[in-house]
């Protein structure tokens, strides 16, 4: 067995030990004073940590399998990302022992590395802007941040549901619920591509890109075809073709994607509501009323301020120095950059109104979950939508 294979199964085995991690940390919930309760924290967290060890010992073998640290395109990156997720979420809780922690940060690492699971696993050689060790500072320390901040994430999502009134209709019920469509949207789509691409699932256009004829294929039915594209494969053909502007190689296609992953999500979403019989975060409100509001929110803010120079440190300053190592410019307005710089912006702005206004609680929560959908806007639509230097992942 060569170590590519040796490092897959690894990552295979993390990934189960995490979800078994989970159901133990759902099972302190109920009675958190009680012995049981108390035996399902310990072993969730050990649990934990021997799915850590796991993970660590997939990205080692796959280092040796490739020769260079795995991280260098979108599913070394997003794995190490989901690795570092549990790395923080570890750390926050030896510091303030929340069992509850635990069955939140879990499934979006969960969903973070199964979502790695939809880009090429092939290991490639390096392009040669990328053989330098900065790669292995800049986007190990970046996405370490980057895992910290999303702890702030799942402290705030904690304290949203907890503590917004669920009795009656508002603003706050509705973009909490948003939220949780938007979790359910991401797990639609990994269900909806796992599926088909275990169908081995293909349709294959002809359409004009930049005027010249190429064929597009798509790995899920077509809802949206391409702009004037003809279907040479047998089979559904598209309800509508995409605007008339979106004529990348790829527009289509990831258009097409995204209607799937939000009608998906929309299923999975109203058919939890249909079994609960209520809104998801009402449903999961009960469960939380032993959790201290006081100790989520310091976790949200703590993770803030550890997670915030250690991003700024890695996705600006190291960032900075390879740029100007790679392309003689420290700085060149590149998507990747821009949002990086976003990031950064947003969360010196958080710390400001924290400290200095006072923000917290459900004020503080909603500023961590705006930081997460940024980190998300950052590893998805400027990788995947928008062109830039960094599209080479």
């Amino acid at each position: 067995m060569d170590l590519s294979t040796i490092s897959s199964n690894l990552l295979y085995a993390a990934f189960v030990i995490y979800l078994i991690a989970t159901f133990f940390f759902g099972g302190t919930i109920r009675d958190k004073k009680s012995k049981r309760a108390g035996v399902a924290g310990k072993i969730g967290i050990t649990l934990t940590i021997i799915g850590f060890l796991t993970q660590i010992g997939y990205f080692f073998t796959r280092w040796g399998a490739s020769g260079h640290a795995p991280v260098s395109n979108l599913f070394e990156f997003t794995t190490f990302f989901g690795m570092m997720l549990v790395l923080a979420f570890i750390v926050m809780y030896f510091i303030y022992r929340i069992n509850v922690l635990g069955l939140f940060a879990l499934p979006i690492a969960l969903l973070i590395i199964a979502f790695a699971s939809m880009f090429p696993s092939e290991i490639s050689p390096l392009v040669p802007s990328l053989q330098s060790h900065w790669l292995y500072i800049h986007v190990t320390t970046a996405s370490l941040g980057q895992a910290i901040l999303s702890v702030s994430f799942v402290a705030g999502l904690i304290l949203l549901i907890r503590q917004i009134d669920q009795s009656k209709n508002s603003k706050q019920t509705f973009w909490l619920e948003f939220v949780i469509y938007m979790l359910a949207t991401a797990l639609a789509f990994i269900i909806i591509s796992s599926t088909f691409n275990a169908m081995n699932y293909e349709a294959t256009f002809e359409a004009p890109i930049e005027g010249q004829p190429t064929e597009i294929t798509y790995q899920m039915p077509a809802i949206a075809g391409p702009t004037d594209g003809e279907l040479l494969t047998d089979n559904m053909s598209p309800l509508f073709n995409v605007p008339e502007w979106m004529r990348g190689q790829d527009a289509a296609v990831k258009f097409n994607t995204m209607i799937w992953s939000f009608l998906g999500g929309l299923a999975l979403y109203w058919l939890a509501r249909l079994i609960l019989r209520k809104r998801i975060g009402a449903a999961i409100q009960p469960l939380l009323k032993k959790a201290n509001p006081e100790l989520v929110d310091e976790v949200s803010y703590r993770a803030v301020a550890i997670g915030f120079p250690i991003f700024t440190l890695g996705a600006l300053i190291f960032a900075m120095i390879w740029a100007q190592q790679a392309w003689d410019r420290f700085w060149g307005w590149d998507p990747k950059e821009v949002w990086a710089l976003i990031t950064f912006f947003f969360y010196a702005a958080f710390l400001h109104l924290r400290l200095s206004r006072g923000w917290h609680g459900t004020r503080s929560a909603w500023l961590a979950v705006g930081g997460f959908a940024i980190i998300m806007f950052n590893l998805l639509a400027v990788n995947l939508i928008i062109s830039g230097l960094h599209s080479y992942a």
